[in-house]
Formats: C-alpha cells, structure tokens, sequence
C-alpha cells in the first residue's frame, strides 16, 4: 500500500493574512496574549457592528404584490401587511410569515401535472384511490379534477385550522364521491358534468366556511371523466349505439317534418276543392230550381206565349250546334238545300278579309 504524507503546514508569514480558520484561530489565541485590552476592544467593535447590522436587516421586511404578511408579535396575531416595505420590532419580537392570497392555488385528485407548459405532461399512474368512484346505478367512473381557491383570510388560513390543503383534499374526495354517488353514469359521462362541478364547489365552500380555513373555492373543474381502462371498450361500443340511435330517431324526426306539414297541406288543399265544388253545385242547382220556377211562373200568367217561346229558345240551341240546315216538304219528292250556313259563314269571313286587305 502507498501512503502519502499529507502536506506540510506552514506558518503564516510575518505579516500575511490567516490561510484558514485554526490559523485564525492560532492568530487571534497570540493577538490575545500579546495585547489583551486591545484585543478585547476590537471584538467588542466587531460584535456591536454585527449587532447593528443584524438589527438593521432584521427590521424590515418585503411584501410582494401577490402575498400578505401576518406579523405576530410574541407569537400572538398582530396585524396583516399588504405588498410594499414595512418595518418591524427585530431581534424575534415580531415575526413575519407570508401568505399568497394574490394568486389562485390549485389542487389537482386523480392525477398530477408532472410538467407545465404548452403542452402539459400528467401522470394518472397511482392515484387511483382518488379518482374510481360508483354512480348511483352502481358503475364505476374514472373521475379527474381541480380545485382552484383563493386565499382571502390569511389570519384565518394561519392560526385556525392545522393543515389546510390536507383539510381540502379530505373534503373535496368527500364531496366529490357523493355527489357522484347521487349521479346516474351516464348524467357524468355527458351532459351533467357542469352541473355537477358546480353542486361540487357549493359544498365544498360550505364545509370550508363551517372549519374558519379563510379560504374562498374559485372553480371546480372536471378534467376528464371516463369509464375505468378495462371496460372502455364496450362502454365506447355502446355510446355508438348510442350515437346510432339517436341518429335515427333525429332522421325519422326530420322525415315526419318534412311529410306530415306538406300531407297536411294537401288535405285542406282537398278538403277546399270539394268545398268549393258543392258550393257550386249547390248554387247551380238553386239556380236552374229558381229558373224553373220562375218559367212555371210565366207559364201559369200566359201559356201559349211560354210554350212558344221555350220551343224557340230550343230551336235557336239547336241550330247554334248543327252546322248544315235542311228544309223537307212532304210535298216535294226530293230534298232541296235551303240553307248552308257553314258555307254562307265562310264566304262571308273571306269577303271581309278581302276587303280589309284592298284596303290596306
């Protein structure tokens, strides 16, 4: 084995300043014992102006603009300080303890922010305890939140209750659970998530104003609410079902929408037309009764005249639909031509055309 001598240790030269501290001890044991009245004076001057200096830092303390301080004097509650430079008794009389009440504190169950940025990292390994709970028709939910609060007595915060943050925790698991207890899955799985949240923040604000912890809940927000990891799957094939049913029923509801007003529609459409058409009916058929009886009438006051007349008034209808005309004589053997009106009109028609033409 090699052993090394370990480095010789030499005096201080004649004049030169202590190396280290047994040096300086050596020096200040010779100092001593050649002067000693001289000696103790400058320890006296060091010690009065390590006594100053420590009074003049000890005197005053910095508040900074997100804290409170709480100064106690003998250990007893004094006063609250705002941000700024303040002054105190030093040498232990008051003591100051500083109280963040400018910024909201956040306390995460479930799960831990393991890395803080833009894209945060968390760790949900572990912290199972906290996040499993039953609904009330007895499944299991994977439950994530924050609390977020504020400090607004710091007095409160600091002398009333031991351990806050351990008292939160301890009631927000417990308000947490029962709340979710009181829950149907699905109402925390979808829609009922703010409603719960907020049900949440009301009691814990309760139980924390009943304790005097001097704390304020700003929010409590559900993070992430899942099914635990080895029934995902079939809980995600039945909110496709889900998602397929209700996707049907909205079809069917927009098919209903659409047929049922234009169905509608045509109906009255319908039932206006026969309206209509009985009402004419009705009011021609009044009409031709009113006619004949009007005719009869007439008939009664001069019948000869009416016969007459009604024959005329047929022969006219008649002759307005047939188009040639002929005369028989029983007299005669052949039949003679009297009339050809369809001819005459013709001929007629072409005259005036003619005319209007020459005209022109």
């Amino acid at each position: 084995m090699n052993w090394e001598r370990p480095p010789e240790r030499r005096a201080p030269e004649r004049g030169g300043p202590p190396q280290d501290f047994e040096e300086v001890l050596r020096w200040l044991a010779g100092h001593f014992r050649k002067s000693p009245g001289a000696s103790f004076r400058w320890l006296f001057t060091i010690v009065g102006v390590a006594v100053v200096v420590f009074f003049i830092f000890s005197s005053y303390y910095t508040v900074q603009p997100q804290e409170t301080a709480v100064i106690q004097r003998f250990g007893e509650f004094l006063r609250t300080a705002d941000s700024g430079l303040h002054f105190k008794i030093p040498f232990g009389v008051d003591t100051v303890t500083k109280v963040v009440t400018g910024q909201v504190l956040q306390r995460e169950y479930g799960y831990r922010t393991t890395k803080a940025g833009v894209r945060s990292e968390f760790q949900q390994a572990g912290y199972q305890s906290e996040s499993l709970m039953l609904s009330g028709d007895l499944d299991v939910v994977d439950v994530h939140w924050t609390v977020q609060y504020l400090i607004r007595n710091p007095e409160k915060y600091l002398f009333h209750l031991r351990g806050v943050e351990s008292t939160l925790d301890d009631i927000s698991q417990a308000v947490m659970r029962q709340i979710v207890g009181n829950h149907y899955s699905d109402d925390i799985l979808t829609t009922g998530r703010a409603a719960l949240a907020i049900e949440c923040q009301k009691q814990i604000q309760q139980i924390m104003d009943s304790y005097g912890t001097g704390v304020q809940i700003v929010a409590v927000k559900l993070q992430d609410v899942n099914p635990p990891a080895p029934v995902q799957p079939a809980f995600n094939e039945v909110n496709e079902a889900k998602q397929d049913r209700a996707r049907t029923i909205n079809e069917a509801e927009q098919t209903y929408n659409d047929k049922i007003p234009e169905a509608s529609g045509q109906a009255k459409q319908n039932v206006a037309q026969a309206q209509a058409y009985a009402t004419e009916q009705v009011n021609r058929a009044s009409g031709k009764a009113q006619r004949f009886i009007d005719i009869l009438a007439q008939y009664q006051k001069a019948p000869d005249i009416t016969r007459k007349r009604m024959y005329l008034e047929s022969f006219a209808d008649i002759m307005g639909k047939s188009g040639h005309l002929y005369v028989v004589d029983s007299a005669e053997k052949n039949i003679l031509p009297l009339l050809d009106l369809g001819k005459l009109g013709g001929q007629g028609a072409k005259a005036r055309n003619s005319g209007s033409s020459g005209q022109q």
